[in-house]
């Protein structure tokens, strides 16, 4: 499996993760593979082993109950509360974590550097992002409900209006999900954007083959998002895998239905940036 330019693989408890090179000189993250299930019997031990992998304790390792939107939870430094239960049912489908006592919403925001912050996917786009002047940092959830609600600018917006960061001072890592190859779609989906209000970016990011099959390219989707709000389009890395191709590291939705696991996307604050 090739991977893009400024992504690596590197070794974390319970097996190999992926990094951005990029996001690494700004906050410690990574995304997991199937080597963690993240579900069934093996669900709790998982979520250990990916805090201990960040350096937190597992009740710091703060997670959503997923919902496809565009809602934002914020966690200031020397804030309590916010830990909640870890033993939340696993997902019941793509991209939903079901009933849990984690938060309904799916942006996550901090400048604490005693947290960590997590989203699940399994098709989903997970977004990592850290601010390098404030060392702030946000874990964002997007599938095509909360791409085309724009969850992408929301966790910009949230970091900008709860700690200051500028879009300019932001790095982005794209981590692995299902690309424009194989996700295919129904033409409902260009009236539900349409609907949010794009236009001619609808052009740029659903495509027809030959035969007519309507894909939607949730990648570009979200780094023009990011753009258009003012993040550098230099500053967006993409790990440029996708999640239904690669059934050797990857959990898929599409391509294994709703038994799968989840791929965790994880970030840690190192707190305020020197000056």
């Amino acid at each position: 499996m090739t991977l893009l330019d400024g992504f690596v693989w590197t070794p974390q408890d319970g097996g190999n993760a992926l990094q951005s090179k990029a996001l690494a000189g700004v906050a410690d993250h990574f995304f997991t593979t199937r080597q963690l299930w993240l579900r069934g019997e093996s669900e709790a031990a998982d979520w250990a082993r990916v805090a201990a992998s960040i350096g937190v304790p597992e009740r710091r390792l703060l997670r959503l109950n997923q919902v496809h939107g565009r809602d934002v939870i914020v966690r200031r430094a020397g804030e309590s509360g916010g830990e909640a239960d870890t033993s939340g049912p696993a997902a019941s489908g793509p991209g939903a974590e079901g009933e849990s006592t984690w938060p309904a919403a799916d942006i996550l925001v901090t400048d604490d550097p005693t947290v960590a912050l997590a989203v699940m996917v399994a098709d989903c786009v997970p977004l990592l992002v850290a601010d390098r002047r404030t060392g702030a940092v946000a874990a964002v959830h997007a599938g095509w409900r909360g791409t085309a609600a724009g969850a992408a600018p929301a966790a910009v917006a949230a970091l900008a209006r709860e700690f200051g960061a500028r879009p300019g001072d932001l790095v982005v890592a794209q981590g692995p999900s299902i690309g424009p190859c194989c996700y295919v779609v129904g033409n409902e989906l260009i009236d539900e954007f349409r609907a949010s209000g794009f236009g001619r970016e609808i052009d740029a990011w659903f495509a027809r083959d030959e035969t007519g099959t309507l894909r939607l390219d949730l990648w570009a989707a979200n780094r023009d998002q990011l753009m258009a709000c003012g993040v550098a389009e230099g500053a967006i890395h993409g790990s440029g895998l996708c999640t239904a191709s690669h059934p050797e590291w990857f959990a898929s939705y599409r391509r294994d239905g709703p038994g799968t696991g989840r791929i965790a996307a994880v970030i840690r604050s190192r707190g305020p940036r020197a000056c």
